[in-house]
């Protein structure tokens, strides 16, 4: 048997349908099957790689810096100051609030839920006048560019479901990314770097913390040239980057070149958009050989910005450094850039984990934002920081005086917004004294998701993707902007 005649035998049918598309059977195809076989052939520019004729509209910025803070901090002890609960400690949390709303099996069997107010003290701070904690002293010194949304909600109460739900629309794996789906749409302004960029750091707290998965940064179901690229600490931030030993630039180059005429043989043949992707892997890469170390090499960095920083700036792998990074980033116009720091499920001794929490991230979070500010890049760029829900205002396991912990809240929490586009010094919604339900300005995931996307430039219900015979969108058949927060 010939290899040709042993390929054949061997088709996917994502290649059968290629080979369809090709040929007559295009329209019986189409027919059949929508335009499914059409999906990953969409017109696109050539000069960034997205779609044509997104964006949209006028963009209000160019890049994303998504800080999550993976775990769930918690808005009590933040930014949602309940002076309220100083008479309300120790007092059993009232039907009247939690309405029999859900919640986790961790705390469902407790005898008691009792009301605990946040050990820390709260001052206003800026022009804007809003509450921050004492945890919090370098984000106190910023609130003024700050929108701070106190009514975040969601739909999911765990950790995993959460999280792959902020960061894809969707409870269960297998949806793109948000910053997959900018990869897709607006493709990339530097074509030595990929579009969408993602470094992760460990807790500062003592307690081990929920693990975070790659297909949180996966391309889901459109083509694998869409993912994040991970950037690790250490001598090979990318893998697989580096030449082998004995392999020069001259003679790599011809083997790409070989090895790119024979993808396009069989692109031709199979009509397989993973064959695209798998060149322009390889040619991407060739590209970062040279733009990675360059990125990573932090020794033009004068002192005075490492101190900005804070401590752990100098050490790869910390938040610090990745914060660092990320304006580097920005200034190479990468697209999204996610950064995720473990370590915010306080499920117990929350004063200690959550001020060690906050002791390593709470300094260069605010120094990225300064710091993209005084370089003029906060006009075109937006920061985000929030985690995947809220705490409990109840105790979960044993109250002392001393000690405490809080489960996970669904209902509200808080997540804040800097940089283009955004109003500056704004605190949006209110929630009630025991920060259990929303009051005023409620605004869901999806609602995030889409303002997000509206201040890129991408109308949400207009960014879609054909999969298994209906159109996909990042915000599913959900989203209204929030139009509070535009400036």
């Amino acid at each position: 048997m010939n290899i040709e005649r042993e390929l054949d035998l061997h088709l996917t049918r994502r290649q059968l349908f290629g080979l369809g598309a090709k040929g007559i059977g295009l329209a019986a195809l189409s027919t059949l099957f929508g335009r499914d076989i059409l999906a990953g052939t969409q017109e696109r520019d050539p000069k960034t790689g997205g779609l044509t004729g997104v964006p949209h509209f006028a963009p209000k910025v160019k890049r994303v810096i998504f800080l999550h803070q993976s775990g769930g901090p918690s808005q009590f002890e933040t930014f949602d100051y309940k002076p309220a609960l100083d008479k309300l400690h120790g007092s059993e949390l009232p039907d009247s609030i939690r309405k029999g709303q859900r919640i986790t099996g961790m705390t469902s069997g407790q005898k008691a839920f009792p009301c605990v107010k946040s050990l820390y003290s709260f001052k206003q701070h800026g022009q804007s006048g809003a509450w921050v904690s004492e945890l919090l002293p370098y984000t106190a010194k910023i609130v003024d560019d700050l929108t701070i949304i106190k009514t975040m909600h969601t739909d999911a109460i765990n950790h995993d479901p959460a999280i792959t739900f902020i960061q894809t629309g969707f409870q269960q794996p297998g949806r793109p990314s948000l910053g997959a789906w900018l990869s897709y749409g607006l493709g990339s302004e530097n074509q030595n770097m990929p579009a969408f960029v993602v470094m992760l750091s460990q807790a500062h707290a003592l307690n081990t913390d929920q693990p975070l998965f790659s297909r949180l940064w996966s391309s889901g179901f459109l083509p694998s040239k869409y993912q994040g690229v991970r950037f690790r600490a250490g001598a090979n931030p990318v893998l697989y980057l580096k030449d082998p030993q004995g392999v020069g630039k001259t003679s790599r180059r011809e083997m790409l070149d070989a090895v790119m005429q024979l993808n396009k043989i069989k692109s031709t043949d199979y009509g397989d958009p993973e064959i695209e992707t798998r060149i322009s892997q390889y040619e991407m890469a060739y590209r970062m050989q040279t733009s990675v170390p360059d990125l990573m090499d932090l020794s033009k960095e004068p002192d005075h910005i490492f101190e900005m920083y804070g401590p752990e700036s100098r050490k790869p792998g910390t938040y610090a450094a990745n914060c660092l990074l990320a304006r580097r980033l920005a200034e190479r116009d990468v697209r999204f850039i996610q950064l995720y720091h473990r370590g915010w499920d306080q499920h117990n001794d929350l004063p200690r984990d959550l001020a060690l929490q906050c002791r390593g991230t709470d300094q260069p979070t605010a120094a990225l934002v300064a710091d993209l500010k005084q370089r003029g890049l906060l006009d075109d760029t937006l920061v985000v920081w929030g985690g995947e829900f809220g705490r409990t205002v109840y105790c979960q396991g044993k109250l002392t005086e001393a000690n405490y912990g809080r489960d996970h809240h669904p209902r509200n929490f808080v997540m804040w917004l800097a940089g283009g586009g955004v109003k500056k010094g704004l605190s949006l919604g209110e929630t009630d004294d025991y920060s259990y339900n929303v009051v005023s300005d409620p605004v869901s995931v999806y609602d995030l998701q889409a303002t997000l996307l509206h201040l890129l430039g991408i109308d949400h219900k207009r960014l879609t993707y054909r999969f298994q015979g209906r159109d996909f969108r990042l915000t599913d058949v959900h989203g209204e902007l929030v139009d509070k927060i535009l400036a």
